[in-house]
C-alpha cells in the first residue's frame, strides 16, 4: 500500500534515527557473538529493536513492527553464554536485523509499504522458536460479509451431483493425493495443480447441494489460476494444500455426511488472498472476488517476487539468465556448422569464428564452476587449433563430432539451468552409457506427439458426448490411440502402452460398439484415466524422474470399471 502523506513525512524525519538505532542494534548482537558472556550486549540489543519499535508504531509501518516483535521474542530465547547449538538462533536474528534496514531503505525510496514482503522473514523468526508462523494472508482483511456461493459459477445444482460417493470420493482422494504429493517434492508442477483441480471439481459435484460445495469449488479455481500465473508452490502454501486434503480424507473415511460440513473461515480467507494476489484476470477470479467483494491486490504474485528481488539482493533467475546467453552463443555456433556441412570446405575465417565462441563459452562456463562443461570446449578449442594447424581438408565426420559435442553442451547447459548443482553437470559423449542428445532430441518430438495426439482424442470423445453419442466424432481414435500406443512402445514405455489398449479396449467396448451412451461413472472414470496418462507423457519431457504414480492412477480409475491394467 502507498504510505500517506503524513507517514511518509514522519518516516523521512526520523529516518536517521532509524538507521542509527539498526546500526546500534547490528553492533551490539556482533558483540554478543564475540563473548556469549557479554549479557549488557545482548540487552543493548534487545533494547535497541524495542525502540525501533517503537519508532515503527508512530510512523505506522506494520510489517516492521511485527519483525521487530519476533526479533525481540526470538533474541529473549538466547541465554547469555550461548553455547554452539544457539547459533542458529543468532543467524536468524543477524539476517532480521540486515533486513530491517534495506526495508527501511526501500520504503523510503520507493514510499511504498508492503508488509507481506516481510512475511517470510517474520516466520522463520517464528519457526525458529518454534512457533506456528503466520498464514500468508496474515496482513489480508476479508470482509465480513461472505453469501457468496462460489460453486454456482460452474453453474453447479443439486441435481448435478454425482452419485457412487464412496467410490468417487477414493478415487478424487487419489488423486488430490498425487497431485500433493508432487507438489511436496516440488516435481511437476503443472501436472500436480492439474490434478488438484480436477479432483476438487469432482468433489464439488459429490458435494452439490451442501456447503462443502463451496470449499471445493474455491480450491479448484485457486488451483487454475495458480497454473495459469505460474505461482510460486512455498511451504506455506504446501501447508494449505495438506489442510484442504483432510476434507477429502473425511469425505472417502466417512462418507456423505461430511458434505454437509462447512470449511473454516480460515482456509476461506487463505484462498480468497491466493487468488486477490494472482495477478489472474480470468472470469473465475474476477467473479469470486465480486463475490466477495475483494479487490485485486496492488501487489500481485509477480510484483511480490520482483520487490522481493529488488530488497533483498540480485534475482533469483540469474541461473536462467547466464543459460539464456551461453544457448545464444551454441545456436551461432550451430548456425555456423550447419551452413558448413552444407556448404563445402570451412575457411580460416569459419574456423575462427567457431574457435572464438568455444572461448568465450568455456572461459564463461569455468567462472560459474562448470568445470566438465568447460572442458569438453577446451576440447573442442583443441581440435579446431589441430585444423587451423593443418593443411589436410577437414572431413564431414569431424564437423558432425563438433556438432555432437555442441549438442552434448547445451542438454548440460540446459540441466544446470534446471537444477542450479554444478556438481551434477556433465558432458554426454557417443562413447558415455548415458542417453545421446540426438535420442534426447528424437525423444522429445515423439513425446510432444504423442501428447498432442492424446489431446485431440480426449476432445474427440468429448464432442461425442456432447452430440449425444454421434460417433462420427471417434472415427479417429482408434488409430490415433494406436499410434500413441506404438511411439510409447517403442521408446520403452510398456506400461504406458499397455494402458493405451485398455483405453482402447474400453473406448470400442462402451462407445464405439454399444447402441446406447454409457453411463456418467464410466465416462468421468474414462476421462480421469486419459487424463492421468496425458499428465505422464506430458512429465516425460522433464529432466525430473517420471511420476509412476499417475500410471498406477489410471490403472486403478480403468480397473474400476472392469477394464484392468496390462500386466
Amino acid at each position: 500500500m502507498a504510505l500517506s502523506s503524513t507517514s511518509l513525512s514522519s518516516i523521512e524525519l526520523v529516518q536517521p534515527e532509524i538507521e542509527a538505532t539498526i546500526l546500534h542494534a547490528e553492533q551490539s548482537l556482533e558483540r554478543f557473538q564475540e563473548n556469549r558472556d557479554s549479557g549488557e550486549d545482548l540487552q543493548n540489543c534487545i533494547d535497541y529493536l524495542n525502540q525501533l519499535r517503537g519508532i515503527f508504531v508512530l510512523v505506522e509501518v506494520q510489517g516492521c513492527v511485527l519483525l521487530c516483535q519476533e526479533s525481540v521474542a526470538l533474541a529473549n530465547e538466547v541465554p547469555v553464554g550461548a553455547n554452539d547449538d544457539k547459533n542458529g538462533l543468532l543467524t536468524n536474528l543477524s539476517n532480521a536485523i540486515f533486513i530491517l534496514r534495506r526495508y527501511t531503505e526501500y520504503f523510503c525510496q520507493k514510499k511504498l509499504d508492503h508488509p507481506e514482503l516481510l512475511l517470510p522473514i517474520i516466520n522463520e523468526l517464528r519457526v525458529a522458536r518454534k512457533t506456528k508462523p503466520f498464514p500468508e494472508s496474515h496482513f489480508f482483511e476479508l470482509p465480513s460479509e461472505k453469501a457468496f456461493d462460489p460453486s454456482t459459477i460452474f453453474g453447479l445444482a443439486s441435481e448435478n451431483k454425482l452419485g457412487d460417493f464412496e467410490h468417487h470420493a477414493k478415487r478424487f482422494r487419489h488423486m488430490y493425493q498425487v497431485g500433493l504429493l508432487d507438489v511436496l517434492r516440488e516435481r511437476n508442477k503443472t501436472i500436480a495443480l492439474r490434478l488438484i483441480s480436477r479432483a476438487a471439481k469432482g468433489a464439488m459435484k459429490l458435494c452439490a447441494g451442501g456447503p462443502l460445495a463451496q470449499f471445493w469449488a474455491l480450491v479448484s479455481i485457486v488451483s487454475d489460476a495458480a497454473l495459469e500465473q505460474d505461482m510460486n508452490l512455498q511451504d506455506i502454501r504446501k501447508r494449505l494444500l495438506m489442510k484442504v486434503e483432510k476434507y477429502l480424507r473425511e469425505m472417502a473415511m466417512i462418507g456423505k455426511v461430511v458434505a454437509s460440513k462447512s470449511a473454516p473461515e480460515s482456509l476461506f480467507k487463505e484462498l480468497i488472498y491466493l487468488l486477490a494476489i494472482s495477478g489472474s484476470e480470468s472470469q473465475q477470479v474476477d467473479a469470486v472476488l465480486r463475490g466477495y467483494k475483494v479487490q485485486p491486490l496492488e501487489l500481485d504474485e509477480k510484483s511480490l517476487l520482483a520487490e522481493s528481488k529488488r530488497l533483498f539482493g540480485p534475482g533469483a533467475d540469474v541461473l536462467r539468465s547466464l543459460s539464456n546467453a551461453l544457448r545464444e552463443e551454441l545456436i551461432q555456433l550451430k548456425e555456423k556448422l550447419d551452413i558448413l556441412e552444407r556448404g563445402g570446405a570451412p575457411s580460416e575465417d569459419d574456423t575462427n569464428f567457431i574457435l572464438s565462441v568455444f572461448e568465450r563459452l568455456s572461459s564463461t562456463l569455468s567462472m560459474l564452476d562448470l568445470g566438465k562443461i568447460s572442458l569438453a570446449c577446451d576440447q573442442q578449442i583443441e581440435k579446431i587449433k589441430a585444423w587451423n594447424a593443418s593443411e589436410a581438408e577437414i572431413s564431414e565426420k569431424e564437423l558432425f563430432a563438433v556438432a555432437h559435442a555442441v549438442l552434448g553442451i547445451e542438454q548440460a547447459i540446459k540441466r544446470f539451468e534446471e537444477t542450479g548443482i554444478q556438481a551434477d553437470v556433465e558432458v554426454y559423449s557417443s562413447n558415455d552409457d548415458g542417453e545421446s542428445p540426438y535420442l534426447s532430441e528424437a525423444t522429445v518430438v515423439v513425446i510432444d506427439e504423442s501428447k498432442s495426439g492424446l489431446a485431440l482424442a480426449k476432445r474427440s470423445i468429448t464432442s461425442y458426448v456432447e452430440s449425444k453419442g454421434d460417433k462420427l466424432h471417434l472415427a479417429t481414435v482408434d488409430s490415433v490411440m494406436n499410434g500413441i500406443r506404438g511411439a510409447m512402445s517403442l521408446i520403452g514405455e510398456s506400461r504406458l502402452s499397455g494402458l493405451l489398449s485398455k483405453c482402447m479396449e474400453c473406448i470400442q467396448a462402451e462407445l464405439i460398439d454399444k447402441e446406447t451412451m454409457p453411463d456418467q461413472l464410466v465416462l468421468e472414470t474414462l476421462a480421469d484415466a486419459l487424463t492421468s496418462l496425458e499428465y505422464y507423457i506430458e512429465s516425460m519431457n522433464s529432466s525430473q524422474t517420471q511420476n509412476d504414480a499417475l500410471l498406477k492412477l489410471s490403472e486403478e480409475s480403468l480397473s474400476s470399471i472392469g477394464y484392468g491394467a496390462a500386466a
